[in-house]
């Protein structure tokens, strides 16, 4: 399993440095109710990377069990490979000075059930975590590693993926409001580095798709 790991351990950190889940679990820190709404995000954003891995695990696991010749995986890593590369050249022309959305600035006055639903679909519906995470369960699938140690490998990947999502709220629960002012820096910071940060993530982690995909053909 450690050579499972060692594979989507990458793909894990590239959804938990990409700065757009973040910027909404700091945002949510200023609403009324900054606890329970930003752990409901947390909740939803959770539980939508995980139901991404683990029926990109399963279906991983059904193909490996039927296909004779296993290199369907490696083409899978080295399509996504290239359609994150084509994603961060998209993102990185966009430019990252741009202004954060209203959508995003209006979390200040979010509800609990707000942050949920927010996490839930950022999770499932942004194509670069919904990418790594495919990649991830197609990755574990794949390795035949049986029902324990598959479920092992996607909840590692999982609690890698949503680390920093999870950093703002725990630094809150121990800091209480001295972490606002820390946390209102690191807010500015990725909001004016956002693009910039996104595209480098994803452009690195798409050429180690394309790359071990590759030696896998």
């Amino acid at each position: 399993m450690g050579v499972v790991l060692a594979e989507v351990t990458p793909l894990a950190l590239g959804i938990a440095l990409s700065p757009f889940p973040v910027l909404p679990a700091i945002l949510l820190l200023f609403a009324p109710r900054p606890r329970a709404a930003a752990g409901a995000f947390l909740a939803g954003w959770t539980a939508g990377i995980l139901a991404v891995t683990v029926a990109s695990t399963a279906l991983a696991s059904v193909v490996e069990r039927q296909e004779e010749t296993p290199t369907w995986a490696s083409w899978t890593k080295a399509v996504l490979g290239v359609a994150l590369v084509l994603l961060a050249v998209r993102q990185w022309r966009s430019g990252a000075d741009k202004d954060t959305p209203a959508w995003m600035r209006a979390l200040t006055a979010a509800t609990p059930a707000k942050g949920l639903r927010l996490g839930l679909l950022l999770s499932t519906a942004n194509p670069k975590s919904l990418l790594l995470a495919v990649a991830a369960g197609l990755t574990i699938g794949a390795a035949e590693l049986g029902t324990a140690r598959a479920a092992t490998a996607v909840a590692v990947f999982t609690a890698i993926a949503v680390a920093t999502v999870a950093l703002p709220l725990l630094l809150h629960v121990v800091l209480g409001e001295r972490a606002l002012a820390p946390l209102g820096r690191t807010r500015t910071w990725l909001e004016t580095h956002n693009a910039a940060v996104t595209a480098v993530v994803m452009a690195v982690i798409g050429v180690l798709l394309i790359v071990e995909g590759a030696a896998g053909i």
